[in-house]
């Protein structure tokens, strides 16, 4: 089974929450304000994943199933439009928002997703319900208590499917890994908007295009970390799996270890939104660890998913994040310099681990495929 069309729509919706965030998180860039958006950023994430295994068993193939999916889009809609001022006035209409999406996705399973998946769906649906509860309550408590209240809720959505069996849940590895990678691609040229919006007003000249072509050049580097050479990987790893091993194995490769490879395209967007107009000019620490932990973040949640999955060389993009945070005092000396030098980290990352694996940059070639280590 292959994404449709409105999934892929679906997720462009969604992504519009990354836009949201990138602009939250470039507005207050301190320890506060990181917490504050990954806090969104995983309340949310863990909804459209939760619609990433709903349309796994259900295809949208009927006008009832569309129009329920488009309400969800609605409800994703309304977090988004609410996320810049979610810990001020607008917490409540994000928590209203989230609880529509919640209760679409559940109704949805139960009406049809089958024998199975309705079972398993009966059993999670209370833990769905509390946490779509919290969320809406801690829109509503006052600002202050948000924080609290919405980590907390973070908590129980992670530690939800350890409260009950996963074996009544099945997938398809085809669908499930193409969506994930279809969001991300999304999400990555979300961050090339970043950089379009923080451009705005300034002049055209050798600074801006220099910046602009490095934050290109550093997001198709991503690009190429999550997809190049290893598209069908994943896919193999999860259809080699036992039946009752799957379930637990694409959540944590694609449920745990994708926000903080999300997250990092989030940072990073906000730190190259910053970096414009700066082009030989310094970044203030934040600024600079804003680009060097962007990169690093994504790097170490690749690290995680592929580990999980036992596909890549994975020590290497380790090696890499450790490199990306490294960058931050160039970051602070010249805005440029620490972007060329993420950009140098991630060719020499991803030249070392080809070379490793016997494919060459010049023919296309490969070896066998190593594991990860």
């Amino acid at each position: 089974m292959r994404v449709s069309t409105l999934e892929l729509f679906f997720d462009l919706v969604f992504v519009f929450t990354v836009t949201q965030l990138t602009g939250f998180l470039a507005d207050d860039l301190s320890w506060l304000g990181v917490l504050r958006a990954i806090v969104l950023l995983a309340v949310i994430l863990w909804m459209y994943g939760g619609y990433a295994w709903l349309t796994n068993a259900v295809a949208p193939t009927s006008s009832l199933r569309r129009g329920l999916l488009v309400i969800g889009m609605g409800g994703f809609l309304t977090i988004a439009l609410a996320v810049p001022h979610a810990y001020a006035e607008t917490g409540l209409a994000l928590g209203i928002g989230y609880f529509l999406v919640n209760a679409i996705h559940t109704g949805l399973f139960l009406h049809a997703g089958g024998p199975g998946a309705a079972r398993a769906m009966a059993r999670l649906a209370p833990l769905n319900l509390l946490t779509a509860t919290m969320v809406l309550v801690g829109g509503a408590v006052p600002a202050q208590w948000r924080l609290p209240v919405w980590s907390l809720t973070v908590a129980v959505q992670w530690a939800s499917p350890y409260l009950h069996s996963m074996r009544s849940w099945t997938i398809s590895p085809t669908h499930f890994v193409e969506r994930h990678g279809l969001v991300v691609i999304v999400a990555l040229g979300e961050s090339i908007v970043a950089i379009g919006v923080g451009a705005v007003g300034l002049p055209v000249d050798a600074g801006l295009i220099t910046v602009a072509a490095l934050g290109l050049a550093l997001v198709y580097m991503l690009w190429w970390t999550y997809f190049g050479g290893d598209e069908e990987a994943a896919e193999r790893a999860l259809a080699s799996l036992p039946p009752e091993k799957v379930a637990r194995a694409a959540l944590r490769s694609y449920g745990y270890a994708h926000l903080p490879i999300l997250f990092g395209i989030v940072v990073l967007a906000a730190g190259v939104k910053k970096a414009v107009g700066h082009a030989f000019d310094h970044l203030t620490v934040p600024q600079a660890m804003a680009l060097g932990g962007g990169v690093a973040l994504f790097l170490l949640g690749d690290v995680l998913f592929r580990s999980e999955l036992s596909i890549g060389l994975v020590r290497y993009r380790a090696v890499g994040a450790v490199a990306a945070l490294a960058t931050v005092p160039l970051g602070h000396w010249l805005a440029t310099a620490q972007l060329l030098a993420l950009l140098v980290a991630l060719v020499l990352m991803l030249a070392t681990e080809d070379h490793s694996r016997g494919i060459s940059w010049v023919r296309g070639t490969a070896g066998r495929s190593a594991p990860a280590g």
